[in-house]
């Protein structure tokens, strides 16, 4: 395979594409950048479409371009540059039990990686998307999940009441204690974003409301997912699919 040597070369623009939304949206791909989430990927069976390596390294997958290491940092959206990319089917699931995580206005894509990365550590079946989330395949929540995104299931959802029951919202100062819900009951966590939380309807609409004991005024998304994760899960820190 001949080396790629031009930032222009055809391929290369369209990896550079892939940084763009409306692009991940149009073609259903999204991008991994370093050695560590090609690796994950490969962990989880999640074969690249395309991918590019510098020259000399060995990702442990046949068919990457091989590319010179300044025309490969040229198109990488890391700062310090990057030693491999590849490139992936999106893949979207329904969502489902025995633990779910719904988000809703969480708009910071590095707190929606985050969140992936905390469902897999306590073992969630799936991170569910509503409105106003950010792309869980831009590059910034891709780095963020630390591989998260190629073994946790994700799925979108217009509609809460399709949530798996026993739908619990986590809002500041209300309801029990997350604490409470230790065990390995069914449920779906429901998390808004910090400064708006979760609509009045859709708290409404669940059967039960939780907080996070804590002495200051709140945590960010992804920190209080992760702590209502690991309470909820506490004496059972994977919970099995179903």
């Amino acid at each position: 395979m001949t080396q790629i040597t031009s930032p222009h070369n055809p391929r290369l623009k369209e990896l550079r594409k892939l940084n763009r939304s409306r692009e991940r949206s149009r073609s259903g791909l999204f991008v991994a950048e370093g050695e560590d989430l090609v690796r994950a990927a490969q962990r989880a069976g999640w074969p690249a479409v395309e991918g590019f390596r510098a020259s000399g390294v060995d990702v442990g997958e046949p068919g990457f371009h091989e590319v010179d290491s300044e025309t490969l940092a040229s198109v990488s959206t890391l700062g310090s540059g990057t030693r491999a990319i590849g490139v992936y089917q999106q893949r979207w699931d329904t969502p489902r039990g025995p633990l779910c995580v719904y988000l809703h206005g969480v708009r910071d894509p590095g707190n929606v990686g985050a969140i992936l990365r905390g469902a897999l550590a306590f073992g969630a079946s799936c991170v569910a998307l509503g409105p106003g989330c950010a792309d869980p395949h831009s590059p910034k929540a891709v780095r963020a999940s630390m591989g998260a995104i190629f073994a946790v299931a994700l799925a979108r959802v217009s509609d809460p009441a399709k949530l798996p029951r026993e739908r619990v919202a986590l809002v500041a100062r209300a309801g029990v204690s997350i604490r409470e819900l230790a065990g390995s009951r069914p449920m779906t966590l429901l998390v808004g974003a910090e400064r708006e939380g979760l609509p009045d309807a859709l708290v409404a609409a669940c059967e039960r409301v939780a907080h996070i004991p804590i002495a200051s005024e709140s945590l960010n998304a992804a920190m209080a997912a992760t702590v209502a994760l690991y309470e909820t899960t506490r004496g059972s820190t994977r919970v099995p699919a179903s």
